[in-house]
């Protein structure tokens, strides 16, 4: 079509672009809130499904995510996820399978964080962290990597205090979340010859339900006055880094592998003052 054929006082419409998300699968974890409830949504909008995973002792409730999906025109499906097994974790993965008959996309979105100075340091402690925010990805990875038979792509979700800043009293976070980076460079290039890539969002000050955890994080208030020293001028959203993390899986990113997207308002960038 040609301008020329168009009636009078009526324009084009430029064709959707496709970003190659429409009709995959996801299997995200840490699916009942924050960045995983809000990547489940941002994928339902794209035309893609997804199975979001929820530890059962989650205050927050996994339904809700499925409500938001449905109202953003998607399809999903809450399995129950505890990451620390990986028989459990195998089932999950096997969800999107029997769901929806294919596995596209994994996110590892979920974490614990726990405020615990050196000194106050156990064995339980260090061991609880690691099982969750580094191994459960290994386990999400290895699991989903299994059922992705023609390409795939892994994200997982690292830190600022694992990847720039250190964070006193949360040491053992910030080693797992380190760890995560060095994870997914070494899967990008492990898993490339199978067409499967794998990257890390590094998020920095993001109002989540962690982040106003008072008792381990910075809370309300914390978060208010961190957003005066970012850069633009506020802390980020869920939505922000669901975004980011859905270009990663998405086509328009299909030469982008073993890399780390920070998302932070500028904020590891910033020269002090």
């Amino acid at each position: 079509m040609t301008a020329q054929d168009l009636e009078p006082g009526t324009q084009a419409t430029a064709p959707a672009r496709d970003d190659g998300l429409a009709g995959k699968v996801a299997a995200i974890s840490g699916g009942a809130s924050g960045i995983g409830r809000a990547l489940a949504v941002a994928y339902a909008r794209a035309g893609a499904d997804s199975v979001v995973g929820y530890y059962p002792g989650d205050p927050h409730d996994a339904g809700e995510t499925v409500e938001a999906v449905e109202r953003a025109g998607g399809r999903c499906r809450a399995v129950e996820l505890d990451v620390r097994s990986a028989e459990r974790t195998d089932r999950f993965t096997e969800a999107a399978l029997e769901t929806f008959g294919r596995l596209d996309i994994a996110v590892a979105a979920a974490g614990i964080l726990r405020r615990r100075p050196l000194g106050e340091m156990t064995d339980e402690a260090w061991d609880d962290m690691m099982a969750v925010d580094l191994s459960g990805v290994v386990r999400l990875f290895r699991s989903a990597a299994a059922r992705m038979d023609s390409g795939g792509a892994l994200v997982a979700t690292s830190s600022i205090a694992g990847g720039v800043y250190g964070w006193e009293d949360h040491a053992h976070y910030a080693a797992a979340k380190s760890g995560v980076l060095g994870l997914c460079r070494s899967l990008a290039v492990e898993l490339a010859p199978r067409g499967i890539r794998c990257n890390a969002v590094i998020p920095g000050l993001i109002e989540s339900p962690q982040s106003l955890d008072e008792q381990n994080s910075l809370g309300p208030d914390g978060l208010r006055e961190a957003g005066r020293i970012i850069p633009r001028g506020r802390v980020g959203t869920v939505d922000e880094c669901a975004r980011a993390i859905r270009f990663l899986t998405s086509e328009d990113a299909a030469y982008i592998t073993g890399q780390q997207l920070i998302v932070d308002g500028g904020l590891t960038v910033r020269w002090p003052s």
